[in-house]
């Protein structure tokens, strides 16, 4: 930046110029006096040659003849004379100029640049910092009274440039843990303009983020609940917690929201931050365990009461009465048979969720678990005059545990047999693609609502409570197979509609 120092330089010699231009016209003026006092002198030399050159010849002359002679001598000599003075006087003055002018210049050129230089760069230095470039410094000269200037700014730019950078370290900081907190946050300025919200808030409620920064948070289609917590800590500007029921795109969730207000310096509000916890899955989880408790209980005592039941009849003196000793006894076996495998499946399912549960994964072919999973449910299906419907083009290689495949096929099977009706048909497939082999069987039984699917694989849960318990089955069946296909990183799938049947997916990975 060089408008300082041109502008001073042309400054001065602007000024410079004037002294000088004034000083030729003083001298201009001046000369016609100079030329009037050098004639007067010359005048009076040349009257006093020419007396002398006519004493000398003797020559005549009156006076008006000497008189005139005298002029015409004088004039002809003021003409040539004062052009010639005139124009060396113009000429030297020219040069004179000229020559002062450019060694000035130079000279305070140099001084000025000199000078100015170390300005020029500090400010240059300063505009930079100004514009945000931090790493900008002044040049450190020689001239000491410049040094304290230079070594300040210097010193402001390197700490402008540490602020600057724990600022954008700390920053960063901010927005990763914003963004990759597992909760929603949302902070609301004191008018009511959302100002921050994370990633998790965006994907929860669907939306983006120019449709939600800057805007009133009451124009952006939140659940009416969350409004209400909303203007709730607005109005009491205290800390608040709720446990809050909200539908999201027609999905359910229960949130644990908190908000409090935003403190700035010397206790300014500015504002609310809101904070959402996810819950649904451990409300769901909660509720499961209640069920749980309530099912087991629930399963655990009709088993239980007739076995006591009987056992007292026999004991007040039934057992006398053959028949009828050997009919309660059979009803003591089947309920202590039902016991038993309601005990070993809730032994088998705990077994299974226990962290670090593994299966002996190993290569195995599908074709073989297949045809054994019918072979064991072969007298069941009989029972029922029922049949197989077998569609396996070829063998498909999985990595997975034979024996808790064929537990997973028995388990299908026996579901299928158990909600179908007699003299209907248990269609069996086993196909592949590109990463998984997959097993599908398909009964001809009452079929799920839409609703129940999601719910199937719960412990204890059936879609028609009075025949799964008439045919001996404990409920946890399903259970148990969600979590085998799991285990084997694999994934099961469930298509229904009622009156028509149910079809399960269970796909298995290759690799």
């Amino acid at each position: 930046m060089k408008s300082m120092s041109n502008r001073l330089f042309l400054t001065f010699m602007l000024l410079l110029g004037t002294i000088l231009a004034v000083l030729m016209i003083v001298i201009g003026q001046l000369f016609p006096v100079y030329i009037e006092q050098y004639n007067e002198q010359a005048t009076t030399e040349i009257r006093a040659s020419m007396d002398q050159v006519i004493d000398e010849r003797k020559m005549d002359l009156t006076k008006e003849d000497q008189e005139a002679l005298y002029a015409a001598q004088a004039m002809e000599r003021d003409e040539s004379l004062l052009n010639y003075v005139r124009a060396r006087l113009y000429g030297v003055l020219a040069i004179l100029f000229t020559i002062t002018l450019i060694l000035i210049a130079i000279i305070s050129r140099y001084m000025i640049r000199n000078f100015t230089a170390p300005i020029d760069n500090v400010t240059e230095t300063a505009l930079e910092l100004a514009k945000g470039n931090y790493r900008a410094r002044a040049q450190e000269n020689e001239h000491e009274r410049m040094i304290p200037l230079s070594h300040s700014i210097n010193i402001l730019a390197r700490n402008l440039q540490d602020i600057t950078t724990i600022r954008e370290v700390e920053e960063e900081r901010l927005k990763t843990l914003i963004e990759n907190m597992g909760s929603s946050l949302m902070m609301i300025g004191r008018e009511g303009n959302i100002s921050i919200v994370n990633r998790v808030f965006l994907e929860r409620f669907g939306m983006q983020l120019d449709d939600v920064q800057g805007k009133v948070f009451r124009t952006i289609g939140l659940p009416k609940s969350l409004e209400q917590f909303i203007d709730h800590v607005f109005l009491t500007e205290m800390p608040y917690r709720q446990q809050i029921k909200m539908e999201v795109q027609q999905e359910l969730y229960n949130k644990e929201v908190y908000g409090a207000p935003v403190i700035g310096d010397h206790g300014r509000w500015l504002g609310v931050v809101i904070v959402m916890h996810d819950i649904t899955e451990l409300v769901r989880l909660e509720q499961i365990r209640k069920d749980f408790v309530a099912n087991v209980s629930h399963e655990l005592r009709t088993p239980i009461t007739s076995i006591k039941g009987f056992s007292e009849t026999l004991l007040d003196g039934a057992y006398k009465d053959e028949k009828m000793l050997i009919s309660f006894l059979e009803i003591i076996y089947k309920e202590s048979n039902r016991l038993q495998m309601l005990i070993q499946d809730l032994l088998e399912l705990s077994k299974i969720e226990q962290h670090g549960f593994t299966v002996n994964i190993m290569p195995m072919g599908l074709q073989d678990v297949l045809i054994r999973g019918a072979e064991l449910t072969a007298p069941r299906l009989d029972e029922k005059n029922m049949s197989f419907q077998v569609d396996i083009e070829r063998d498909v290689q999985v990595m997975g545990d034979a024996n808790r495949i064929i537990q997973i096929v028995t388990n299908l099977i026996t579901n299928a047999i158990t909600y179908s009706s007699e003299n209907t048909t248990v269609s069996i497939r086993l196909k592949e693609n590109e990463t998984h082999g997959i097993i599908e069987i398909e009964d001809q039984g009452i079929g799920i609502e839409k609703h129940e699917i999601a719910r199937v694989f719960e412990r204890f849960y059936r879609v028609d409570r009075a025949r799964s318990r008439n045919s001996g089955g404990t409920g946890l069946g399903l259970a148990i197979v969600k979590h085998l296909v799991e285990a084997h990183h694999g994934r099961i799938q469930v298509e229904s509609e009622v009156g028509i049947g149910t079809k399960m997916i269970v796909m298995i990975p290759k690799n």
